[in-house]
């Protein structure tokens, strides 16, 4: 994904949230406010649920507007509002154009940009911790806006074909339709969760892109029998870092990939967009396997 310029740093001081679903349990907060403190700043990190406040997905255009209103710098914007979000902007940076979905808005001079991070987010985590997995035939279950970035991320990885799995049929069809339009004809496909036995008997992999798992919403995505000791498993929630997903694929022996590397790599990249500081994300590796691991033992 092309990258967004960045200003330099002209303050200390900034005030950012999170609109989504069910997001109490989200460890951005922290793992933002704790590297600003590393960095001297003072930063402010606020939940938006829409959830507790009780308008649905679409009111994601009044909540921008009003967080612009009250001078936020920028916001993160998670499930289910990362697509219904971009009516809502006034411009859009070139990688979240083509995903057709927004995960950081940054508000300049007025005006709200939409970005997303989750594509350099997870290609990063996947290289970090999947390194030399085969990449031949990958099949994705999601096709919603996470799912939309880490189909992107996969064959930019070098995926050789990814079928997206999506209970919404004509989703997986659209967004199938726009990866091989970005990569070439021929590399992706859309199937709908009755065909997963068939597809995960012969895949490489599969990364998991729907909310099933967080705290809001446990349980597996499908039937643990579809999974098999050659399969490698990549995950896209974080908390818990540790899924039924992950746990079941781990006891009989597949390769895994939490969803804590995505967090963290796509937060350091939207730390810049709001602050135009880099972030260290060895140290919020660090962080998130702490707090992933003091909430895991408050639960």
């Amino acid at each position: 994904m092309p990258q967004v310029s960045t200003p330099a740093p002209t303050r200390d001081a900034y005030l950012v949230g999170l609109i989504g679903s069910g997001i109490g349990p989200s460890l951005s907060p922290a793992l933002h406010q704790r590297e600003a403190d590393r960095q001297g700043l003072r930063y402010l990190y606020r939940l938006i649920d829409i959830d507790r406040v009780g308008v649905g997905p679409e009111a994601v255009g009044d909540l921008v507007r009003a967080a612009r209103d009250l001078g936020f710098d920028g916001l993160n914007i998670t499930h289910p509002c990362k697509q219904l979000v971009i009516d809502h902007l006034d411009a859009l940076a070139p990688g979240a154009a083509a995903l057709g979905a927004v995960n950081t808005v940054v508000f300049e001079d007025g005006r709200a940009v939409g970005h997303n991070t989750d594509v350099t987010g997870f290609a990063a985590s996947f290289a970090r911790g999947l390194p030399d997995v085969p990449l031949e035939r990958v099949v994705q279950l999601g096709a919603g806006g996470a799912g939309a970035a880490v189909a992107h991320a996969m064959l930019t990885l070098g995926a050789e074909h990814v079928t997206v799995v999506d209970a919404m049929a004509d989703r997986a069809a659209g967004l199938a339709t726009a990866l091989d339009r970005h990569f070439g004809a021929g590399r992706a496909a859309a199937a709908t969760p009755d065909a997963l036995p068939a597809l995960l008997g012969r895949a490489d992999g599969v990364v998991h892109a729907t909310p099933t798992g967080m705290a809001a919403h446990p349980g597996l995505p499908f039937a643990a029998e579809l999974l098999h000791p050659g399969l490698w498993v990549a995950e896209v929630v974080y908390r818990p870092l540790e899924t039924e997903l992950l746990r079941t694929a781990r006891a009989l022996g597949c390769a895994t990939l939490d969803g804590g590397g995505m967090a963290v790599f796509q937060a350091a990249d939207a730390f810049r967009l709001f602050t135009g500081r880099e972030a260290d994300a060895t140290r919020m590796l660090a962080d998130i396997a702490e707090l992933a691991g003091v909430a895991g033992a408050a639960r």
